[in-house]
């Protein structure tokens, strides 16, 4: 709950950015000289790649969640059997053995979006977030039912 509360509270600052940022886009467009104009366009692309990146990332979030919904409602979620330091990080080679299990169970069934959801988690744990959302992107086409690129 405190991550969903963290990204909300991110992305509504972000959009105030935006829209400031946007604001100043258009007062420059308006002042009507050439140099300004430019640099108002400028301006205003930045909003929207950030608004495209955001709504990107949402929608993201929205169907990883899904999936965790889905998965946890068939009992299928990985048990958090990781061992922990005493300041409650993760323990790496606790979380190394954990990815060979499940990069294995994937292996195994290389077309099924649960055990891809389960390697995204154990590369997030063992705390390789661009593999982790690599994973989790392939588990999403693979319950959705797209096509998707071999490994």
């Amino acid at each position: 709950m405190r991550a969903k509360i963290t990204y909300a509270v991110t992305a509504a600052v972000l959009v105030v950015y935006f829209v400031l940022v946007g604001s100043r886009g258009v007062l420059l467009i308006e002042t009507g000289t050439p140099v300004t104009i430019a640099f108002g366009v400028a301006v205003l692309v930045l909003p929207v790649i950030g608004l495209w990146f955001l709504w990107k990332n949402t929608q993201f979030v929205r169907r990883a969640n899904a999936l965790a919904a889905e998965l946890d409602a068939e009992g299928g979620l990985p048990v958090d059997e990781l061992k922990r330091t005493p300041g409650g990080r993760i323990d790496r080679d606790s979380a190394d053995e954990v990815f060979a299990r499940r990069k294995a169970e994937t292996e195994d069934a290389p077309d099924d979006w649960r055990s891809w959801f389960r390697l995204a988690v154990a590369y997030h744990d063992a705390r390789d977030t661009p593999r982790a959302r690599k994973a989790m992107q392939r588990a999403i086409a693979l319950h959705d039912g797209k096509p998707v690129q071999p490994v």
